[in-house]
């Protein structure tokens, strides 16, 4: 059914959750489903899955059986046992005996239909396949790991438990327990028995000092029984003799160093040690190791080191983490491994080599996203939910799945991708956490991240032509592409790829501004660009498409045909054989319908669009995502999360074939870019399927029987009531809220649709449901769905409510509770419980009263303070206060202030933190003493309920302003502080210098340099401000702290800051810019003439190989032209900056200027930009001296600029700039020496050195002349077998004569030159302190001297480069001696005496080996 597959990846801690059988059928469970592959030596092959578990597949295991080969069998968390047929792939059997999670299984190889499993609880269950009998064991009270059956002895069964021990159980024997192996201490993870039935000797060390063992540890005989391998979490494989009981041989796994580093042996839950005995191989065992090695031992190798490592021929053939499972079975001739790992990956080993033989990845999450390179032909990028990208070579030839990972900087799923339009192998990706990065996938870099976090998942990313406000500017100050991005949080931000550091700019704005509305803008879900750049499509979460015209976003047209969230868009390509196609416009949503719009008319001029041009229905739910074929007119795929994916012919409005072959929901689709008919798809299934369009069986989505009897009751018929959802906040997606494993993504589902029911009916469905009753009110509000009160005010479950009679009256009276008056609580509590007394006490009262008022009698009862006098009242208070202290303290502060006592109540309320606004406006009537002092106590109260801003505001009112602020500024309300400070204090005052500084400070160290920059403007400290803003390092920055330093009158700042961003600028070879920016600063005139110099060499050596990278901006003065370049300098110079010889004290300061600067010594790391820019600069004190008329320093500028390109070692740069230093060659050099005072020694030895590098390339220039020549001459001769005519041959050597008789150059003079004895002598002494100084920084480390010997070798080391330094620039005298021999000897002759004297001073000077060698090779 599908072409290649990739499958989920295998689950993780399992003992045994992988199996091959004899027939080379792998089968591997992942997450709740098993898959099952074809496995030979050269590739693997997805042949179906086995579905039918709820949850994880904890164990798989194959009958090994001849004939049986077939039935196979699962375990799962859900706690049941499944037996399979493989072929059939239909479920033959099951049982679910286990109570506990199952841990454990494995098919006795003995009796061909017992299969055994083990739980977390102890328990070992045999299960009968043909009879459905089971048994049950509890051998030991622990929670097994890990199980085997004996292949020898049909009764035993070997269990491995969690904290290490190992027992050999008896089955026949109810269980019974024959063996206990005590040696490891932590989880056996594998047993392994021997494929030999008998104990056969092995070398080994006993654990014990009683077996029979020789002098040299052999036994001396085989015993009867088996020997048993165990892998256990404490780094060791133990082999134990089950005759005996005993173990025999332990074997430590090796700590293995791969790229440089070592093992934390610490980090014990990183290993997992899995075992593997091959049938074939009864000495040799297979197991894991640390970091996903594979390691075979040979158990009778001697030795310390018994292992052999898989793969170590080649880097990158090893897992990268922990093995789980190990299988093994025989093709052919070869006996081939499985493995299955948490790097995700399947390999396939040939155990005979050692080596892998393939690697299958697998995947780890959703497939969320599908992009084809539009530039490497087959490139396929995927997005998965495994938190990493995976980039398909799908065109490879050698490795069919030739698949790279990329995890670095992504950190969450990956949701969203895009490839460059142009630029090769840069990818950009979004994700869930809201991320933007771009990946260049050919390079080992990390990706860019985007400043810019959407707070949503990414739904889609898209490259189009810059819109404002970054398409403003120049075409050298934008990129040609910007990238797009959209999110759940409904925004489309456009990234910036030259600043991704940057804020990204809303495209709402622009929109806003350039079509004048005023309302709300619907959240946005998708966008695409016509592949012209020249229209905008947006998708809404009200279903509407916005089409926009680019650049100013202007808009055309709103597509309103959807009623549901957009999830597509896609517009046909370009290079369709009908032109009018590409305006169709495909999209899908929610509503499982797909619309195709023709929008050239509305394009073109733009009008109401109405009618879509195709309606394509088919979908049962939701439309995930869509792509037009690249090689059809209007052929259109779709797919959704009904499973299925659909190929439309848009044209005929037909289905043209529908893919099954999902276990899950679609989530992407793309179209093959190189075969027309093969179309990739993902989905929540964790796979990857590519399939053949003319291969499918079905033609249409299938309908869900739920679907087909829906509609038949579509009619009349009232619909069952629903109660209406919720909405969501902040635009959030109305289906994000149900996904499947935790999962999101754009237009999840989670209505009706799910069972087959269309999004369609669920509006209907809702639409009804508006008159349905509904309970609202101003009571408490009450979970309905699940819980209720009872009398007692507690909550109680729904579940206990059988009768509905009482359900109705429980509500009502709920409902009356709730809609009653809550009377407020009493001030006078104690009072008022005294008149809820008896009658009888009641009327006894009143009886007391009357003696009172008319006897004059005492009123002690509190109760009747009421209605008789103060004194009895203020005693009624009294009491109630001491009543009321329990917790009421309002109240009691109430009774003080009736009472008249302000300063009471407020120490009440001081006391118990109580103080309220109220009391604090009461305060002032007892003085402003008592009122300040209030007024501090309730500033105390707001600090510890973190209202700083309200107590500060109350200090204000006291006059304690210092106090305020410094409030505010201890608890980081700079703002607030400032703001104060500067509506109250004087400018001058400290505080605000201070506060300012202070915050400045904060926003530097969370990197808010722009807002610290304006803190130090406001503190008066200019330079500070500066130096902050450059802190971020990018043109901008520079460039605006450079202008902001000059304003500031900081010049010196001012002057670095603007050479600084200049020169980045220079990097990015934006001449134009770079000039601009030194252009504000009289001070860098100087500057100004080398970075022209640089331009202009720059410009000429573009014609050359040297200089291979574009220009962003340049001047019209630079371009190349034939005039001699130092002559152009100078014309530019006067031209373009003033500066020309009449004006000698400008020129000479200049010069100064220049002169002060160092550049570093040239090494073969300095980038070529940056070397040009130091040969600039050489080359700019040249001209100056030659315009002051300093010869020597002409000469001694032009040597250094000649010797940079030979001291980095790039002949072809120093070429080329001696070529345009000296036009004219040694001519030139003469017409310099001439000009010089024949007294000046030094001068002398600069031109001669000068000289040197002339003859030098000249020398190198006419050696390969003569060989091009020669070669050139002999492939004519011999030219198909067939020699040259008489006349070709007359005209070669004709050519040939006549350059030799032109070759005036190599004359005695020329070699004077070359062959140099002092250079020779100086050189040669050079080298030999060279190799001293190796031998004695070798002699130094091996003997690890103290610091003397190290301090004595920083000195030599120091020495030679100061000897080399100030001898810097001399050419190699041997060198030229070596060419000069072979020239003379296979191309043209020299005068004997030449070569005489470069034979002496090869044989004086060059005795070092290197010499030696060169010397044999050119010229014997």
């Amino acid at each position: 059914m599908h072409q290649r597959h990739l499958p989920a990846s295998p689950n993780w801690y399992c003992s045994r959750c992988s199996d091959i059988n004899g027939k080379g059928v792998l089968g591997f469970g992942a997450k709740n489903t098993i898959y099952l592959l074809n496995v030979t030596a050269a590739s693997p092959a997805v042949t179906g899955e086995l579905t039918g578990h709820t949850e994880r597949v904890s164990g798989f295991v194959f009958c090994s059986h001849d004939g049986q080969e077939h039935i196979c069998a699962s375990t799962s968390d859900d706690k049941t046992v499944k037996i399979w047929d493989a072929e059939q792939k239909i479920l033959l059997k099951e049982h679910n005996v286990h109570q506990s999670t199952i841990s454990a299984v494995h098919w006795s190889p003995v009796q061909k239909l017992l299969l055994v499993t083990g739980d977390e609880k102890g328990i070992v269950v045999c299960y009968w396949f043909s009879s459905n009998d089971t048994q049950s064991f509890f051998p030991e009270p622990r929670t097994i790991f890990c199980l085997s059956c004996s292949p020898h002895e049909e009764n035993y069964i070997a269990v491995g438990y969690k904290d290490g021990m190992i027992v050999v159980i008896d089955i026949s024997k109810k269980g019974e327990v024959i063996h206990r192996l005590r040696g490891h201490d932590d989880e056996i993870h594998a047993l392994a028995w021997c494929p030999q039935p008998r104990e056969e000797p092995l070398y080994w060390r006993s654990e014990d000092n009683t077996g029979n063992q020789d002098i040299n540890g052999v036994t001396e005989g085989a015993e009867m029984g088996c020997y048993l391998a165990s892998g256990s979490r404490d780094q060791t494989v133990r082999i134990w003799c089950t005759a005996r009981g005993k173990g025999v041989m332990t074997l430590k796994l090796p700590f293995l160093k791969r790229r440089g580093a070592g093992v934390d042996t610490a980090v014990k839950e990183r290993l997992w040690l899995t075992v593997h005995w091959p049938k074939g191989r009864p000495s040799q065992i297979v197991s894991s190791c640390f970091g996903g090695e594979i390691i075979m031992w040979d158990l009778k190798k001697s030795g310390k080191q018994k292992w052999s490592l898989l793969g170590s021929s080649s880097d990158g053939q090893n897992h990268s983490r922990i093995v789980f499972n190990m299988s093994s079975f025989r093709s052919g001739d070869r006996e081939l491994l499985l493995s299955t790992s948490m790097d995700r990956e399947i390999k396939c080993w040939d155990l005979a080599s050692l080596e892998c033989c393939w690697t299958l990845p697998t995947l780890g999450g959703f497939v969320y996203c599908l992009s084809f390179s539009p530039v490497g032909t087959g490139c396929l990028a995927l997005g998965i939910g495994d938190s990493m990208i995976r980039v398909w070579n799908t065109l490879s030839i050698q490795n069919q799945y030739d698949i790279k990972t990329f995890w670095q900087g992504v950190k969450s799923k990956v949701t969203a991708l895009a490839w460059h339009p142009l630029k090769e192998g840069s990818l950009a990706f979004g994700t869930d956490d809201g991320k933007v990065g771009i990946y260049e996938v050919y390079s080992n870099k990390p990706p860019q991240i985007s400043s810019t976090y959407h707070r949503r998942t990414i739904y889609s990313l898209s490259w189009g032509p810059p819109v404002p406000p970054m398409s403003f500017g120049g075409s050298g100050d934008k990129p040609s592409y910007s990238l797009y991005s959209c999110a759940g949080e409904g925004v489309i931000f456009q990234h910036d790829l030259w600043k991704l550091s940057g804020e990204a700019s809303n495209i709402d704005k622009l929109i806003r501004d350039t079509n004048n509305i005023k309302h709300k803008i619907p959240p946005h879900t998708d966008l695409s660009w016509k592949p012209d750049g020249s229209v905008l499509a947006i998708g809404n979460e009200d279903g509407s498409i916005e089409i926009l015209k680019a650049p100013m976003l202007k808009l055309l047209c709103t597509v309103q045909q959807h009623h549901k969230i957009i999830n597509s868009l896609r517009w046909h390509h370009e290079h369709s054989s009908q032109t009018e196609l590409q305006y169709l416009l495909a999209s899908g949503s929610s509503n499982a319908i797909v619309y195709v719009h023709d929008l050239k008319s509305v394009i073109e001029s733009p009008v109401l669009m109405t009618e879509p041009f195709r309606i394509l229905s088919g979908h049962t739910n939701k439309i995930t995502s869509l792509a037009w074929s690249p090689h059809h007119d209007g052929r259109l795929v779709t797919v959704s999360y009904d499973g299925t994916a659909q190929v439309w012919d848009v044209l005929k409005e037909e289905p043209v074939c529908n893919y099954r072959g999902h276990s899950g929901r679609l989530l992407c689709v793309q179209w093959s870019t190189v075969h027309p008919d093969i179309v990739w798809t993902g989905g929540d299934d964790f796979t990857l399927h590519e399939w053949a369009v003319s291969k499918q069986e079905h033609v249409t989505p299938p309908k869900t029987k739920k679907r087909v009897e829906m509609g038949k009751k579509r009619g009349p018929q009232k619909k069952s009531k629903k109660k209406k959802k919720a909405p969501e906040k902040g635009g959030m997606k109305a289906e994000e809220r149900e996904l499947p494993l935790g999962e999101e993504i754009k237009g999840a589902a989670g209505s009706g649709a799910e069972e087959g029911q269309s999004d369609n009916d669920e509006e209907e469905e809702e639409r009804e449901n508006t008159d349905g009753p509904s309970v609202t009110g101003n009571g408490p509000s009450f979970l309905l769905s699940s819980l209720a009160l009872n009398s007692a005010g507690k909550w109680i479950s729904w579940a206990r409510f059988e009768d509905p009679w009482y359900i109705v009256y429980f509500f009502h009276k709920i409902l009356d509770l709730s809609l009653k008056k809550r009377k407020p609580r009493s001030i006078l509590p104690l009072s008022t419980s005294m008149d809820h007394r008896p009658k009888e006490e009641l009327q006894q009262d009143c009886l007391t009263l009357a003696a009172v008022r008319y006897s004059h009698g005492s009123a002690d009862h509190i109760q009747l303070g009421l209605f008789t006098d103060r004194d009895a009242l203020y005693r009624m208070f009294q009491e109630e206060g001491d009543h009321v202290e329990a917790g009421h303290y309002d109240s009691m502060v109430y009774l003080r202030l009736w009472k008249g006592d302000l300063i009471g109540a407020i120490n009440l309320a001081v006391e118990k933190g109580e103080l309220t606004d109220h009391l604090l406006s009461l305060a002032p009537m007892a003085g402003y003493q008592v009122w300040a002092r209030t007024v501090e106590a309730y500033v105390k109260q707001l600090c510890q309920h973190e209202q700083f801003l309200k107590a500060a505001s109350h200090l204000v009112s006291i006059h304690k302003l210092y106090e305020a602020i410094n409030l505010l500024k201890s608890h980081q309300f700079y703002r607030e502080a400032i703001a104060l400070a500067r509506a109250r204090l004087q400018p001058e005052d400290p505080v605000l210098k201070d506060l300012y500084m202070s915050w400045a400070a904060v926003l530097e160290k969370d990197g808010h340099y722009a807002a610290a920059a304006k803190c130090y403007l406001a503190a008066d400290s200019s330079f500070d401000a500066a130096k902050v803003i450059a802190k971020k390092g990018d043109v901008i920055s520079l460039r605006t702290a450079a202008n902001l330093a000059q304003i500031s009158g900081e010049s010196e700042l001012a002057h670095s800051l603007s050479l600084r961003c200049a020169k980045d600028l220079m990097l990015f070879q934006d001449w134009a810019a770079a000039q601009k920016v030194l252009r504000m600063q009289d001070s860098l005139l100087g500057h100004r003439l080398v970075f022209c110099v640089n331009e202009i060499l720059t410009q000429r050596l573009a014609d050359t190989d040297v200089v291979t990278w574009s220009v962003a901006s340049s001047h019209t003065w630079s371009k190349s032209c034939d005039e001699n370049f130092l002559s152009t300098v100078h014309r530019v110079w006067q031209s373009e900056f003033g500066v020309a010889a009449a004006d000698l004290v400008k020129v000479k300061t200049l010069h100064q200027q220049l002169r002060a600067i160092e550049n570093p010594p040239a090494t073969t790391s300095v980038p070529l930009k940056q070397l040009l820019f130091h040969i600039s600069l050489d080359v700019t004190l040249c001209a100056l001296s030659q315009l002051l008329c300093d010869w020597p320093s002409v000469l001694e500028d032009l040597l250094r600029a000649l010797t940079r390109g030979s001291e980095v070692g790039h002949f072809t740069l120093m070429t080329e700039v001696c070529q345009l230093l000296l036009t004219q060659g040694l001519e030139s050099v003469t017409f310099y020496k001439q000009k010089l005072d024949p007294t000046d020694e030094r001068s002398l030895v600069i031109s001669q050195s000068v000289e040197a590098f002339v003859c030098y390339q000249l020398m190198y220039k006419k050696w390969w002349n003569y060989s091009a020549e020669t070669s050139a001459l002999t492939n004519n001769t011999f030219s198909n077998g067939l020699c040259l005519t008489e006349k070709n041959h007359s005209e070669v050597e004709a050519n040939c004569n006549e350059e030799a008789q032109s070759d005036v150059i190599f004359s005695e003079g020329f070699w004077k030159v070359l062959l140099s004895e002092p250079h020779a002598n100086l050189q040669a002494t050079q080298r030999a302190i060279a190799e001293i100084q190796r031998r004695v920084t070798s002699l130094i480390q091996q003997h690890n001297q103290c610091k003397d010997s190290h301090e004595s070798s920083q000195a030599l080391s120091t020495s030679q480069s100061e000897t080399s330094e100030e001898h810097g620039g001399s050419l190699n005298v041997m060198e030229c001696c070596i060419v000069l021999l072979h020239m003379g000897k296979y191309l043209t002759p020299f005068p004997q005496h030449i070569c005489s004297k470069a034979t002496t001073l090869l044989c004086k000077y060059g005795t070092t080996e290197s010499l030696c060698k060169a010397w044999k090779r050119l010229t014997q």
